[in-house]
């Protein structure tokens, strides 16, 4: 009877060790990549796939905010064994038409756009027989419908502390989707897939569980030569040179909204302020948060009292030809030498008195060398949703998606408190 009061006593100890353990990541991290070679500025993240001789498989995926899952280049396999996926190619195992999976994406989290043709269950996997899970997927450059199959998908990642990239890896098991290969030639180069981080249920964040919680971090780099960030999980989130500040300090935080029809992330802007004159929004407006549209699109009666504002706080700049698809421009030579402008800050009034000041690196967008335009697009008449924050608003903008709390969090320019989307430090190290 002692013997076994001992067994229970050394089970008992080692189930509150483990209940007591606490990870040393708070965090998983991914490096995040500018592109300037497709139609408009796009932005990846790298993920690890397929374990192939000894090695990882990477695969850059397009960032979006929209998609309701994951899908890109691979192809699928009902077995796989030893050599029997081709060099260098991602082989997952399909999602069968029989399984709940394919019901739930093709009627509740499928793209919504009526151009896609509907979907059957004809299609299978040659040489097997077995019916596969067809699904519509929508590119998000040429807005083109494509046919994709859902599969059982495997992502590798780093774990990080908010401070350091550890060595230590996290694995994650979506249902994604493959395409064909020809659906990525409108992406930019080396770019094969597209990033779900949408609120939907078969998005990445979904697939990520304890101790991560539902918080999405994403800082878009200003430049081609170095990545920024894209942290999923609580903070500490830390970028040098201060790496002992924790970023959310810089953090204004406003609710999300929920929009009809759509997994993507929403807020309330009631006015644009320019130089304390407000540009009223409709009490109806809802406004978007996007990393497909490169540049902020306002609804035209919004967009032309922003001009108007904006016209008249900067006369001393001499104008310029307006360069397409922007409306307003400024000459930026003098005598033949460029010389770089500043502007009163445009500030997006949020809920409960909340700001998001963007600044002139964030504004004015450098065409050439004597010409610099307002990096705000007339979206037309009936635009809807009424105004869209693109990505060029959010380049060196510390940015978190909230979805434990339903907020969003953002800091305004980081290079005001002289650092930016580019100074995380992604050198590995060991977590113990």
């Amino acid at each position: 009877m002692q013997l076994i009061f001992i067994l229970l006593a050394i089970i008992s100890h080692e189930y509150e060790a483990q209940a007591a353990f606490v990870p040393p990541y708070s965090s998983v991290v991914v490096p995040v990549n500018k592109h300037i070679d497709a139609v408009k500025p796009l932005y990846s993240v790298q993920i690890m796939t397929a374990y192939v001789n000894s090695q990882y498989l990477h695969a850059n995926f397009l960032i979006d905010l929209d998609a309701p899952f994951i899908w890109h280049d691979c192809i699928l396999q009902w077995n796989t064994f030893e050599n029997s996926c081709p060099n260098n190619t991602l082989c997952t195992y399909p999602v069968s038409c029989e399984e709940y999976q394919c019901t739930d994406v093709r009627t509740i989290y499928s793209y919504n756009n009526p151009s896609c043709p509907p979907v059957t269950n004809d299609s299978t996997i040659p040489d097997w027989g077995y019916c596969t899970c067809p699904v519509n997927v929508v590119n998000p450059i040429t807005g083109s419908c494509t046919q994709a199959l859902l599969n059982y998908d495997e992502f590798t990642v780093n774990t990080s502390n908010g401070r350091n990239v550890f060595t230590d890896l996290y694995g994650a098991y979506p249902n994604a989707a493959c395409a064909p290969s020809s659906t990525f030639q409108s992406f930019p180069a080396n770019v094969t897939g597209v990033m779900a981080l949408s609120s939907s249920p078969y998005a990445l964040p979904a697939y990520l569980y304890d101790p991560l919680k539902r918080i999405t971090a994403l800082c878009l780099p200003s430049n081609l030569s170095a990545p920024g960030v894209l942290l999923y999980g609580t903070g500490p989130y830390n970028l040098f040179p201060h790496s002992n500040v924790d970023v959310t300090s810089l953090l204004s935080y406003t609710p999300l909204i929920k929009y009809p029809d759509s997994f993507g992330y929403f807020i309330n802007v009631s006015s644009i302020i320019i130089k304390t004159r407000s540009i009223d929004i409709p009490t109806d407006a809802t406004t978007k948060l996007s990393t497909i549209e490169p540049y902020t699109t306002l609804k035209t009666d919004i967009y032309n009292g922003v001009v108007r504002r904006f016209l008249k706080v900067t006369q001393r700049i001499p104008l310029a030809k307006p360069v397409a698809p922007f409306g307003l421009c400024f000459n930026t030579s003098t005598n033949g030498t460029q010389v770089s402008i500043k502007v009163p800050d445009v500030d997006f009034s949020l809920q409960d008195g909340k700001k998001w000041t963007v600044s002139t690196a964030n504004s004015i967008k450098q065409i050439t060398k004597d010409v610099a335009c307002l990096a705000f697009v007339d979206g037309g008449a009936t635009s809807e949703p009424a105004i869209v924050i693109g990505t060029f608003q959010f380049e060196d903008n510390f940015l978190v998606f909230d979805l434990e709390n339903s907020t969003f969090g953002f800091s305004s320019s980081l290079l005001r408190k002289q650092t930016s989307c580019s100074n995380f430090n992604f050198t590995l190290t060991n977590s113990s």
